[in-house]
């Protein structure tokens, strides 16, 4: 499959589900897979400043963005609803 079709479905599933209103240009494949491996290796108590050197980012602040631990959907009050 070409990168750019893999881009332009994972943005159309991202317009279906509202979310590229949330994150806007941190949406796409390149995010996806950073956004994963962050969070994947800080959920496993990997160093930050290992996590920052990984992805290439000259500023902390920027591998913060990167990090979802505090987002988890499990966790959203959608999921505590009961009908």
């Amino acid at each position: 499959m070409h990168p750019d079709a893999i881009y332009k479905l994972i943005r159309e599933y991202g317009k279906k589900i509202s979310l590229l209103d949330e994150v806007k240009n941190l949406f796409g494949p390149h995010a996806m897979r950073s956004t994963t491996a962050a969070t994947n290796s800080l959920e496993h108590e990997a160093d930050i400043a290992k996590v920052q050197e990984m992805l290439g980012h000259s500023n902390i602040a920027t591998t913060r963005l990167y990090d979802r631990r505090q987002s988890r959907l499990e966790d959203s009050p959608v999921f505590k609803i009961q009908y």
